[in-house]
This record gives C-alpha cells, structure tokens and sequence, in this order.
C-alpha cells in the first residue's frame, strides 16, 4: 500500500460528490485515502500549510482566485472536473416578465411581493461576497434588501420551504446544485457581471505531493471531467436520496468502463 493520500474538500456536499469521485479513482490506484473537510478559508489554509495534499476544488478564476493567489507557487493544477457558475435565482412561478433582472426587484409590484431578505451558505464562499457587492451595487439596500451569510440548510432548507409557500424569493445559488434537479430555478440578468462569469473547478495538488502519486494516477486525475449535470445529480442523490457519496462515485465510474468495453480505468478518464 502506498503512502495515504489527504485528500480535502470544501465542506459542502457538491464539493463531496466530486471529492468522492476522486477518492475512488485514487483507491482503485492502490491509495489509501484520507479525506477533510472544511469551510473554504481553512481548507485552502491547510492545504496551504501542507495539511492537505490534493483540494476538491478551486472554482478559477473568480471565485476562489483570491485564496489560491498566496501558494499558486506551490501547487500543480490537474484536470478542470466541471464548469460552475454564480446565478441569483428565483422560482419559476415568479414571472418572467415582473422579475426577469436584477434591476427588477425594485420594482414596485415586486416590492410588494419579494422577499427582502437573500439567505446565502458560509461567508467565504464566491457567491456570498459577490452577493454583498451586488446588494449596494444595485441599490437594493435602499429598498430593504440584505444578504445573510448562513448554512447550507439555512439557504437550501429556506428556499425549498419558499417553494411549498409559492412565496417569492431570490436565492444566490450556483451550478452545478441538487436545487437544480429538482426545481426549475430561473436565472435573474445581471448586466453589471458582478457575479463572475463560468469558472473552471480545477483540481489542485501541492507540487511537492507528486511524487506520492505515479505518473498513471496523475494522468487519470488530470483527464477527469464530470460536468455540472453528473455532479448535481450525485449532489441530490447525497443530499435529498441519502445515498452514501462513495458508493455513489463508484458506481458512476463502472459505468464509464461497462461503456469502454472494460478499459482500464486509467485509460478511461
């Protein structure tokens, strides 16, 4: 058995679902894994501090720039596993033409109606700062709009209750996010690009944990892509089906040898 491999994630469950994914290719590489998670700050702190030898992920360059800046020197991208994206969403029976931009929340008919109050995850996450900046940039505090950092059940529990409610709300979201399998969130406009455009979520290594890796294995991870729709399917399936993220990650990646004619797995992804 090769030495242990620390593998970490943002503690957040779509994170978890791509996390898993990667410690199953890892173990079926002979790796023993051990896995962390934490809120972002501390999470790119320990991998910073060599707590952590590869992170799941960094969102590049807009949302987690900011945090890889002071160890860029230290650390080796891999594969880019998904495409996420910042999104101020409302619920599909809110119409498009009351609320279809953000400039539309202050609208006097939809004043009447929207709920001021923007339920956000942790504070260091990409969508809460961008959130707060677009609260003022907009101009919504004037008219009692606030963005309130919370836990995930805060924002995701909240926006489901809303729903069963018919009550208006908008929920700063992204994909890819189990919300989006079962609800058709709408995407506000937002002419002013506060909310970053498309990331990369880049799988990081510490450069100096290579060497625990063979080129093979390096290769694999490096040729991973699973798309925002696998993630938020797994994403759902742990969060909403309680199935375990393992298993789950596992069994997606039997399906992508049953569908290479039983390739090895390093030769498939």
């Amino acid at each position: 058995m090769n030495k242990p491999i620390r593998l970490g994630h943002i503690d957040l469950s779509f994170h978890q679902a791509s996390a898993a994914v990667v410690q199953a290719i890892l173990e079926a590489h002979g790796h023993e894994v051990v896995v962390s998670a934490y809120p972002h700050e501390e999470m790119f702190r320990r991998f910073g501090n060599d707590e952590v030898d590869l992170l799941v992920s960094a969102w590049l360059p807009d949302s987690h720039g900011a945090y890889l800046a002071p160890i860029i020197e230290t650390t080796r991208k891999l594969g880019i596993l998904y495409q996420p994206y910042c999104i101020w969403g409302v619920p599909d029976y809110v119409p498009e033409s009351a609320v279809g931009e953000i400039a539309d929340l202050l609208k006097p008919e939809v004043l009447a109606r929207m709920d001021r109050r923007l339920q956000g995850i942790n504070a260091g996450a990409g969508i809460s700062r961008f959130s707060k900046t677009m609260v003022q940039a907009y101009g919504l505090d004037a008219a009692g709009y606030h963005f309130e950092p919370g836990t995930e059940a805060q924002c995701f529990d909240g926006y489901e209750q809303a729903v069963r409610e018919q009550r208006w709300v908008v929920v700063p979201l992204w994909h890819p996010q189990y919300l989006h399998h079962r609800y058709r969130i709408r995407a506000l406009r937002e002419p002013l690009g506060l909310l970053g455009g498309a990331d990369e979520a880049t799988l990081l290594i510490r450069r100096a944990a290579t060497r625990k890796l063979s080129l093979q294995t390096l290769e694999t991870l490096a040729h991973l892509h699973l798309g925002n729709e696998v993630v938020t399917r797994i994403d759902h399936a742990i969060r909403k089906e309680g199935i375990d993220a393992l298993s789950l990650a596992r069994e997606w990646l039997a399906e992508q040898i049953r569908q290479t004619s039983g390739i090895r797995l390093a030769d498939v992804l």
